[in-house]
C-alpha cells in the first residue's frame, strides 16, 4: 500500500490549520516520513493515555507517534509493525475505532503509493498523491498505547484515477471540511465509519 509520505509544514502550521496545540519546542520542520519512524499526529483524549474526556470540546494536541503498531501476537511476525488498516472490522482494531479517543488525523502533504509495473522500466511505479483541493491534508488514523504509542493509517479501495495506474488501495483521506475532521477525531464509530471512502478522483493530483 504505502510505506512513505511527505508532511511538508512546520508543527506550528500544522497546529494552526488544524485547530491544535503544539509544544513549543516541537522540532518538526517538514520532511519525508517512513515507516518506522515518529511523525506528528492530532488527537484529541487524554494527554498519554485513552480514558474519559472532560466535559466540553476536548482539546486537540499535535503529538509525534510511532508510524507502525505491533502486531498481534497471531500474526506470528513479530518483528513486522503493521502500517495500515485494511479492515476495520477486525478484533484488532475494532476496540480502538470504537473508542474515538485512539483516532487521530495524520497530516501529510502528499502519499507515496506503490502502482503496476512500468512497462519501459520492468518495476512496480511509485505514485505520488496530493490533494488539489488542500495542499495540507489529513489522513484517518488510529493508535495504540502500547510500549511506545503507535499509528496506523485506515485505507480503502482506490478510486478510479490510482486504479488506471494499478494502484488497488489508497489512504483515507478525510474531506477539508472541519466538521468532518471533527468527527473522525470525537463522533461516534457508527457515523465516523462512513468516512472510509475513497477521495474523489477530481480532488487529487497523481505524480
Amino acid at each position: 500500500m504505502t510505506s512513505l509520505y511527505r508532511l511538508d509544514a512546520t508543527a506550528p502550521a500544522i497546529a494552526l490549520q488544524f485547530g491544535a496545540r503544539a509544544d513549543p519546542g516541537d522540532p518538526w520542520a517538514g520532511g519525508t516520513i517512513a515507516a518506522g519512524r515518529f511523525a506528528p499526529v492530532i488527537t484529541a483524549g487524554r494527554e498519554f493515555v485513552a480514558g474519559p474526556r472532560p466535559p466540553g470540546e476536548p482539546e486537540r494536541r499535535l503529538v509525534p507517534r510511532l508510524w507502525g503498531v505491533p502486531p498481534p501476537p497471531s500474526a506470528g511476525d513479530t518483528g513486522r509493525a503493521v502500517l495500515t488498516v485494511r479492515n476495520p472490522d477486525s478484533p484488532f482494531w475494532i476496540g480502538n475505532l470504537r473508542n474515538s479517543e485512539f483516532r487521530c488525523l495524520v497530516p501529510a502533504s502528499a502519499v507515496m503509493l506503490w502502482g503496476g509495473t512500468d512497462p519501459t522500466a520492468g518495476r512496480r511505479r511509485q505514485v505520488w498523491l496530493s490533494c488539489s483541493d488542500q495542499p495540507l491534508f489529513a489522513m484517518a488514523g488510529v493508535w495504540k498505547d502500547s510500549e511506545v504509542a503507535s499509528f496506523a493509517l485506515l485505507t480503502c479501495p482506490a478510486n478510479a484515477a490510482l486504479r488506471e495506474l494499478g494502484v488497488e488501495r489508497m489512504p483515507v483521506i478525510l474531506p477539508a471540511d472541519p466538521a468532518l475532521q471533527r468527527l473522525w477525531l470525537i463522533g461516534s464509530w457508527d457515523r465516523a465509519s462512513a468516512l472510509v471512502a475513497p477521495y474523489a478522483s477530481g480532488l487529487t493530483r497523481l505524480d
